[in-house]
């Protein structure tokens, strides 16, 4: 019989192993750097990984707005990062202390029907939790479940700035954009949001071939950042009229597909207002409030919409395209801070049109 959630996360602890350092959610706007308990092993099938490497996600900024109410005060945020393999339970064999590896966003024990699916967003056992309903990444140490399909070999020569990028961000824009939206060689592609998952979708879209990718954002800098990653259009849309604008780059007939990388209400009415007929809306931005579906405009339209919560199947395909440098995620890196400079990070990434911000990178120097 397979076990509940509950019983396989909530288990108290039987051993203590010292306190660290880590980001800690106490309700929307606050967060706190401060001193937790060092996980422990609790089940056979865990890893403790020692985080050498993490990031913000634009997830993290959505649960410190109250948009995750999953998301309790105390918890520990964050769900992607690189480290060392600190101690393994009794039934983990595909890793050993010493092991460099990547952390998935997604905690997948591969056996229950929805992992046997490919739909490890919604495992059983795991799913999205670490960050969310168990302690996530923006710690010095951290408890991996399912350690051996939730973590992956990373190459002791690895650009590690990279491969951080392939525990959400990548995999999420090119699961839940590219691959839900069906892009095809010379398609007239729209992305709407130019912020780090925008990006990663701009640059696996282009894995594809499509004829145009057209970036919209408010922000002017990202916008030229953008062209630099392979945008052949680009729409300020706080300057002028987007909908008006793609719609003119397209000669009247709007995009094959229309990506919403941000998660609000005006960028998915704007994807509603550029799809073609016979289009597709792909979703991937984290929506904390309702948005309305036109369907007066488009019952006739022939278009279809997709949701979906990334999975992370395509890790290994994406970390195969990274080592053979196909792929080159570390351009969106623009700042660099300490993991014990966390909460600096967190106001550069929270302001990211101020600052010019796109992806930060969180480093540990010590030995602890």
């Amino acid at each position: 019989m397979m076990k509940s959630v509950e019983g396989l996360i909530d288990r108290p602890a039987t051993a203590t192993a010292g306190v660290m350092k880590a980001l800690v959610y106490h309700g929307p706007g606050r967060r706190a750097w401060g001193d937790k308990p060092r996980p422990v092993v609790r089940e056979s099938g865990d890893a403790i990984v020692r985080i050498t490497t993490s990031t913000i996600c634009g997830t993290d900024l959505h649960i410190l707005k109250g948009d995750v109410p999953s998301v309790t005060d105390g918890r520990i945020l964050g769900h992607e990062g690189v480290g060392i393999v600190e101690a393994i339970g009794a039934s983990v064999t595909a890793f050993r202390p010493g092991d460099l590896v990547l952390v998935s966003c997604i905690t997948a024990c591969g056996i229950c029907d929805f992992c046997r699916k490919g739909m490890r967003s919604h495992c059983r056992t795991g799913g999205w939790i670490l960050g969310n309903t168990i302690d996530g990444t923006q710690a010095e140490y951290v408890r991996i479940p399912h350690a051996d399909t939730s973590l992956y070999a990373v190459p002791r020569d690895a650009d590690v700035e990279a491969v951080v990028m392939l525990s959400d961000i990548l995999p999420t824009a090119y699961e839940c954009g590219v691959l839900n939206g069906h892009v095809t060689p010379g398609d007239t592609v729209a992305i709407v949001g130019a912020g780090p998952i925008g990006m990663a979708a701009l640059l696996t879209a282009q894995l594809y071939s499509p004829s145009t990718i057209v970036m919209i954002d408010l922000d002017a800098h990202r916008l030229q950042v953008s062209q630099q990653f392979g945008a052949t259009a680009v729409v300020n849309s706080g300057a002028e009229d987007a909908v008006a604008r793609v719609l003119e780059l397209t000669g009247g007939a709007g995009v094959d597909l229309a990506i919403e990388a941000v998660g609000t209400p005006a960028a998915f009415d704007t994807c509603q207002a550029i799809v073609a007929a016979g289009g597709r809306i792909a979703n991937i931005g984290v929506h904390g409030k309702p948005v309305q579906l036109h369907l007066e405009k488009l019952w006739d339209r022939n278009i279809a919409l997709t949701t979906r919560l990334v999975d992370t199947v395509t890790t290994p395909l994406l970390l195969k395209l990274l080592q053979a440098g196909k792929l080159r995620p570390s351009t969106l890196v623009t700042h660099r801070f300490r993991l014990d400079e966390i909460q600096q990070a967190y106001d550069t990434f929270a302001d990211a049109a101020k600052q010019s911000a796109l992806k930060v990178i969180l480093h540990r120097h010590d030995d602890r």
